[in-house]
């Protein structure tokens, strides 16, 4: 049952991994990438269960899950705004201009 559980996934992250491909615009391959990742945390998961030792593999997973929300995020701020908010940010308030 674990064997089928994993091809299952195996294929799922195939369709995403085609999608982040064939995306017809920028999201649509941001939110493949991102359920390509989730996918790739439960095959982690499911992978250290099969293997015996789910407590590592749980450990490496959830790593995972926090460096794909990370880049996820970034991404999704850099396709909006062009940058990560470094120096030359554009600002959007009169109030927030720098003073002479």
């Amino acid at each position: 049952m674990l064997t089928l559980t994993l091809l299952l996934l195996l294929v799922s992250m195939a369709l995403a991994l085609w999608r982040a491909v064939k995306g017809p615009t920028v999201y649509d391959r941001i939110l493949a990438a991102n359920a390509f990742s989730t996918k790739t945390v439960l095959l982690i998961a499911a992978l250290g269960f099969l293997v015996g030792e789910a407590e590592y593999y749980i450990d490496i997973a959830l790593m995972y899950t926090l460096v794909g929300f990370i880049a996820t995020v970034a991404v999704l701020k850099v396709s909006e705004f062009g940058n990560l908010g470094q120096s030359g940010a554009v600002r959007s308030t009169p109030a927030e201009q720098p003073r002479k």
